[in-house]
């Protein structure tokens, strides 16, 4: 850091495997990737090309090269995993990942219907080539899946070998773990808590309010994701208690 504050919070150094901030690329150019780097690339703990956005995405490979050669990890979104897969083209995408240096996969089922045993398959599966991460939760804002049910396939995506299971939110914020106006579900985020480690948990969390709530919740080692590339300062600044939402949270009164 910069310059010595007393009363700082234990934020875990990087590598880390909690405290983790992954974030939402959807559409940088390879000049923006190499000034947001710049500046965030030390806080900086994975990068998700959103959705399909991998496929369109001119120079692909020049823009992983240059995310690969700040050391941060990068992945294609589930929803370019469920391209392949309805497709009947798991294999083509395994390949595919090998050819680009992918070495993090997301499995997800936000847009098809996957029966969950099979699921749990295709992380298995994938293992054998990256570091799995799994998201689980639907798209639709008009299934709700009951708490019982998320702590359940949570637990199975991770013994099936995922690294960890992601919240699905959406890049808005507003389905999933949250209300459509963004209010987080609190009993259902207490409830998984009871049952999951939350260090195994990839909370998306794309709005300010939604990344203080995990704050205040977990502390400023809580897996954040979703997080916009000109938010990555700010909520680092957050995690630490250096922005007025959370400027009193790590504080002793009594010495400060």
């Amino acid at each position: 850091m910069n310059f010595n504050l007393s009363q700082m919070p234990d934020r875990n150094a990087k590598p880390r495997t909690n405290g983790i901030t992954m974030v939402m690329d959807k559409g940088l150019s390879i000049p923006e990737v190499h000034n947001f780097l710049s500046v965030s690339g030390p806080h900086v703990d994975i990068v998700k090309l959103g959705f399909g956005t991998s496929f369109v995405t001119p120079n692909l490979r020049e823009k992983i090269e240059v995310y690969q050669s700040y050391n941060i990890p990068i992945y294609f979104g589930g929803t370019l995993f469920e391209a392949f897969l309805v497709r009947n083209q798991f294999n083509d995408y395994i390949e595919v990942c090998k050819d680009y240096g992918i070495k993090y996969m997301e499995v997800s089922d936000g847009s098809i219907t996957i029966p969950h045993a099979e699921k749990c398959g295709y992380i298995e599966k994938l293992t054998k080539h990256a570091i799995i991460l799994s998201e689980v939760g639907s798209k639709d804002a008009a299934h709700i899946i009951p708490p019982y049910k998320w702590i359940e396939l949570m637990r199975a995506e991770l013994n099936a070998g995922a690294t960890y299971v992601i919240a699905e939110a959406r890049e808005a914020g507003n389905v999933g773990i949250y209300r459509g106006s963004g209010e987080v579900r609190e009993g259902l985020v207490q409830e998984i808590l009871t049952q999951i480690p939350g260090e195994k948990i990839l909370w998306e969390a794309p709005q300010k309010a939604q990344q203080l709530y995990f704050i205040e919740l977990l502390g400023c080692n809580v897996n954040l994701g979703n997080i916009a590339p000109t938010e990555m300062i700010s909520l680092e600044a957050m995690r630490v208690g250096l922005r007025g939402d959370t400027f009193s949270l790590f504080l002793n009164k009594e010495e400060a």
